[in-house]
Parts: structure tokens; sequence; C-alpha cells
């Protein structure tokens, strides 16, 4: 029984581990290498300053009580890189997939954040 309660733990938290690990790699490499970096953006202090941001908001993503916070700031930056990769014609399916996956290990985690409570809502 143990195991059992041991592994669901483990698989609902999986795909947040993935996801952090996504985009605290993509932090780092614009926060360490920005000027090596061949994006819209040409400016270094502006992309150490957004991966400075997008660490803030993994950290966010990864704490319970600011899930929401978290998966809305990451959200919105892959919806931005999606518009940066639509406007230069690359493909968008492997950042969409992105944005998916944040969007569902963060249903996992907390699902009660994505649907109202109809007891409630019916009493108010």
């Amino acid at each position: 029984m143990k195991t059992a309660e041991l592994l669901k733990k483990l698989l609902v938290k999986l795909p947040s581990v993935v996801m952090a690990v996504i985009f605290i790699q993509n932090g780092l490499t614009k926060v360490f290498n920005s000027g090596q970096l061949d994006k819209v953006i040409k400016n270094q202090t502006v992309l150490i300053l957004v991966g400075v941001l997008l660490l803030i908001a993994t950290c966010l993503f990864l704490f319970q009580k600011t899930l929401l916070i978290g998966t809305v700031f990451l959200s919105l930056y892959m919806c931005f890189i999606v518009c940066v990769h639509l406007y230069k014609g690359k493909p968008i399916e492997v950042t969409a997939l992105i944005i998916v996956a944040t969007i569902f290990a963060a249903y996992l985690r907390k699902p009660e954040l994505f649907y109202q409570d109809k007891l409630n809502t019916q009493n108010h």
C-alpha cells in the first residue's frame, strides 16, 4: 500500500520536475550565455533579465502555494515565444507542446485550480 502511494506522488510530480528542468536550463542559458545567443533581442541586459524572471517564475511554479502564478508566467512567456516563432517562420509544435505540458503538470499537482466547486457557486 505504501509503495502505491509513493508511486502516485512520484508520478504526479514528475511532469512538474521535467518542465522545471526545461525552464531552468533555458533561464540559466539566458543568464550565463546571453552574449552567444542568436535571438530576436540582441541586448544582453534584456536577455539576462528575461533569464532571471524565467528562473523566478520556475520557482513559483515549483511551490504549491504559488503554482498558479508560476504557471501563468511560464505559459505567457511560452506564448510570446510562439508569437516570435510565427513571426520568424519557425515551427511552433514543440513550443506549443511545452505550454500544454506546463498547464497539464500544474493540473496534476492541483486540479482544483481548474474547475469551480458546483456547491459553492450555487450557494452564492
